[in-house]
């Protein structure tokens, strides 16, 4: 990986810290790019990555706005396989001849790049393009849900609040200004990517006639997708297109359309931690049948009012499964619980009880 912006005199500069982050901590062989040259940290400092004497798979590239097109173009010369720019001042501060210019130059070589204005991949051991200093990022375990983000704020504050509510993380992307690699794309990668089971969007707006295109892929996505959505009000409108660039549209169409189509939509980002934690536990398809276990009968019969409530099927349980279910659970339950659905073992049951009961469930 090449690092293009390393600064010999000021070592908090963005390049300077993705290039620490991965040099120390990760799987990832790193060259530093600064356009004087020099050496930095006792390693050559190359002038260009054209001049880097190995073929990079990525380019980080953290320079002034100016300067990126040039630097994608020497890439692209390179051979590198792809480059993440998290240099900003494109199209979200009214530069979009700039940006156009970039993502010119890489879609006539079908160079992949993703960003600018972003903090870009987050994908342990390889590579860590986000640069954050490593004492200032909470790392999520290792897991099955990927994130694609427009903002790297949220995306940063939702890996903490991963964290926090153990939910493993497969990958994570900030695509900022999505220039180039957008939505879609990344929707496609995951769909097929075998370390990842639930994919998760935080977006903020589409291009034209994008938003139809993505919620129809999302539909036919063979594992869960979760969206969440900022843009919802004429406010939040007018603060997403200053962040990103982004054109909001309805909100109202967008969040009708994808209900229609099966995308599961958070309101806010405490519902989708628990989808994320509810979705990340399945290996197959939800056909929306629910078991209920309850140390509680009121408890039971609120679970169904909210399950019916949303179309979900809370179906009757057989004699033989009632039967082999009250075989699960400690004997002094067996003539005082229920064992329809909800599963009623009342407040003398123990976990071993509640265990028992979804074990069985959990073969149905």
């Amino acid at each position: 990986m090449a690092v293009v912006g390393i600064s010999l005199t000021n070592d908090r500069h963005p390049a300077n810290v993705i290039y620490n982050k991965n040099n120390l901590r990760q799987q990832v062989e790193v060259f530093a790019v600064n356009g004087r040259g020099g050496v930095f940290q006792g390693e050559t400092v190359y002038p260009r990555v054209s001049d880097i004497p190995k073929k990079m798979d990525l380019a980080v590239v953290a320079t002034r706005a100016e300067s990126v097109p040039d630097v994608i173009a020497d890439c692209i010369e390179a051979g590198t396989g792809g480059a993440v720019v998290v240099s900003g001042g494109f199209a979200e501060s009214g530069r979009n001849d700039l940006q156009e210019k970039m993502v010119s130059v890489s879609r006539e070589a079908g160079f992949a790049l993703i960003g600018p204005n972003c903090l870009g991949v987050f994908s342990p051991p390889y590579v860590d393009t986000f640069f954050l200093p490593s004492e200032r990022i909470v790392r999520p375990q290792k897991g099955r849900v990927a994130i694609v983000s427009q903002s790297g704020g949220v995306l940063v504050d939702q890996m903490i609040k991963f964290s926090e509510e153990g939910v493993g993380l497969s990958l994570a992307v900030s695509i900022g200004n999505k220039a180039l690699v957008r939505e879609l794309d990344l929707l496609r990668y995951f769909s097929t990517d075998p370390e990842t089971g639930v994919i998760v969007f935080y977006l903020e707006g589409f291009g034209k006639n994008e938003g139809r295109e993505f919620v129809l892929s999302a539909a036919e996505c063979p594992k869960p997708v979760i969206v969440f959505k900022s843009g919802k009000t004429p406010g939040g409108t007018r603060a997403v297109s200053s962040h990103t660039a982004s054109m909001a549209g309805d909100y109202q169409v967008f969040s009708s359309v994808m209900s229609q189509h099966g995308v599961v939509e958070a309101r806010d980002e405490f519902e989708l931690i628990s989808f994320c934690e509810a979705l990340s536990c399945y290996e197959k398809p939800i056909e929306g049948r629910i078991g209920i276990i309850t140390g509680s009968g009121g408890h039971g019969a609120i679970a169904i009012d909210a399950c019916l409530s949303h179309n979900i099927s809370v179906p009757m349980l057989t004699e033989q499964d009632q039967v082999e279910i009250k075989k699960m659970v400690s004997p002094r339950l067996q003539h005082i619980a229920s064992f329809n659905n909800p599963i009623d073992l009342t407040g003398s049951a123990m976990d071993e009880d509640f265990v028992g009961a979804a074990r069985f469930l959990s073969t149905k």
